[in-house]
């Protein structure tokens, strides 16, 4: 019986989301890990990757990654800091800054990301025919913010 007043499909679909999220990031941190990458660490180099070689502005970066200007700002200090990324003054704007992907930082998010493709397939991708993942990116387009 579902509780708090949730029919019983409506419980059975959020737990099983809420399940199935915490399995997968967990397995998935758990493939980055010994490349010694945080699933959020994994997330700004990735976007910087795509971002090329003009990088992105941390404050564009930071609402990417659904984060606070300052939680955002420590993570990039430790990136910083471990040489995967620089911050460069916006030639765009004088007052901020943009982050850029260091030589280093592209070996690392190579290798991360090929790791994190694999693991991907074998947890998710792989269990699932490509009529399901349609449905599944149809539901997530329906419940974006508009």
């Amino acid at each position: 019986m579902a509780s708090d007043g949730l029919r019983d499909l409506e419980q059975e679909a959020w737990s099983g989301f809420l399940f199935t999220h915490e399995r997968l990031w967990r397995a998935l941190a758990d493939g980055l890990a010994p490349l010694n990458v945080s699933m959020a660490e994994y997330s700004v180099l990735a976007l910087l990757a795509e971002a090329g070689d003009a990088g992105m502005r941390m404050t564009d970066l930071a609402q990417r990654r659904l984060m606070s200007t300052g939680g955002f700002t420590r993570l990039a200090d430790r990136l910083v800091s471990r040489g995967l990324i620089e911050r460069r003054q916006s030639a765009v704007d004088a007052r901020s800054f943009d982050a850029v992907l260091t030589a280093q930082g592209r070996a690392l998010i190579r290798k991360a990301r090929r790791r994190h493709h694999e693991d991907l397939r074998t947890l998710f991708f792989d269990r699932l025919d490509d009529e399901q993942l349609r449905l599944l990116a149809g539901i997530w387009r329906t419940l974006e913010d508009g």
